[in-house]
Formats: structure tokens, sequence, C-alpha cells
């Protein structure tokens, strides 16, 4: 079982509470590889929804990235910050919020439980099984055993509830127990099978598998065609809609 408590609740309570229970920070104050849970951990090479081309460090810095102020667009250079500070973008310097824009370079502006269903929820998801899967599973283990409470400064698990920040222990929780929240996204996170008919982004820094070459890193994408560093074969020159390319 798994609970989502807030970081502010005792300790000692939740020890009496709940009995043998593995108590598990995954904020960014965590002392363990948890860590690297948080929204704010540079894990890198995480792709930009709907900006082909564009990876950040980390979730937090294309949540914040994205944000469209009156007096202020979009912030890219945010994508490139490993320090896991100064990456909130608040009304208070920028003035009033406009939204989150649809990726770099779009004119559309989403609200607020918008944003969260194409900006946030997928690309958290994306970091969930592409980069974090070892602490993920680690995670599943434990809960398969005995009580596992994450804490979060944040415990609302509505997306919908724009009233208070959106707890990512919550969604560490629902993917793990298989009701990750879906919305209908027409420009989906990588992971679709290219070499078919459907358009699929691919994005430098991401791994993906060939059936010849094996797997390798994208290091560079223009147009149709992919460049892959594959890890034995070296570096080669690929038409994606040929390739037969699957993201790891």
């Amino acid at each position: 079982m798994i609970l989502v408590k807030s970081h502010k609740c005792s300790i000692e309570k939740m020890q009496k509470d709940y009995p043998g229970a593995i108590i598990i920070d995954v904020t960014s104050h965590a002392k363990d590889e948890f860590i690297r849970l948080s929204p704010f951990y540079p894990l890198g090479g995480i792709p930009v929804p709907f900006s082909p081309g564009w990876t950040a460090s980390c979730v937090e810095s294309i949540w914040q990235g994205l944000k469209d102020y009156e007096s202020a667009g979009i912030d890219t250079r945010l994508f490139a910050n490993t320090s896991m500070k100064n990456l909130k973008r608040t009304a208070r310097r920028f003035g009033r919020i406009r939204g989150h824009r649809k990726g770099v370079g779009s004119s559309e502006i989403l609200n607020y439980v918008e944003a969260r269903k194409l900006l946030y929820l997928p690309t958290y998801k994306w970091v969930l099984e592409h980069k974090v899967s070892r602490e993920v599973d680690r995670i599943r283990e434990l809960s398969s055993r005995q009580t596992v409470i994450l804490l979060d400064y944040a415990t609302n698990a509505n997306v919908d509830d724009a009233s208070s920040p959106l707890s990512h222990a919550a969604l560490i929780k629902a993917h793990i127990e298989g009701t990750y929240p879906s919305y209908e996204d027409p420009a989906p996170m990588p992971g679709a099978v290219a070499g078919t008919d459907e358009t699929v982004s691919f994005l430098p820094g991401q791994r993906v598998k060939h059936p010849k070459f094996g797997e390798g890193t994208i290091t560079f994408t223009e147009g149709e065609r992919v460049k892959v560093a594959f890890d034995t074969e070296g570096e080669k020159l690929l038409a994606v809609r040929y390739a037969k390319l699957q993201y790891v």
C-alpha cells in the first residue's frame, strides 16, 4: 500500500499510526536516491512537450519556463538550469500570468488546468518511465510487502483542483497503481514507434533502439532525419520514416 502525506507531518505520529511503514521523502530535500523523483532534480534530456528539438534539465524548468506573463513571455533559459534553485517565476516579479504556452514558439496559451493535463502530466510520466524507473521499481517492490508513505509538500491528487499545487508524490502512487491520469493530446510525448505513417518527434538526448544497430542516443535532428550515436555501431544518420526506430 502507498500513502501520500505532507512533508510537514510528524514522523513520530506517522510511525505510530502506521507501524512498520517505510517513509520515503520524494521532495528536493530528500537525502537519498529518491531525490531523483523530485520535479526539481536535474535528470537532463527531458523532452519539452510540443517543442521538437527542445529538451530540459528537469520537470520544473519546463513548467516554469513555459509560463507566459503580462510583462514577460516564456523563458527557455530555465531549461538549462541544473542547480535546483532559481526556477520559480512569479506574478510578483513579472505581472499577471496569462497561462502556459503550448510549447516553444506556440502562440496558443493554456489555462492552469489545461497546462497540467498537456504539459506537466505527460512530462512527469515520461520521467517516471525513462529516467527514474529504478527508484519507481524500488517503491513498487517495497509497497508490495508493506505500507510505504511518500512525503511531499503538496498532497492534492485532483488534477482539476486548481486551488492547490498538484502532488507529484500522488502521481508516483498513481503510476505504480496503474491509475495515472491521461488526457487527449494531439502531440503526445515521444514513445511511439517510427517507421509507420504516423508522425513521431524524435528529440536530442533520447534513447532509441534500431532493429539492426541496437540501442543508442539521438544527437541531432533535422526535419525527417535523425543522427544516432549507437552504443556499439558508432554514429549514423538515418531517415526517420524508414529507420524503424523505437524509443527505449
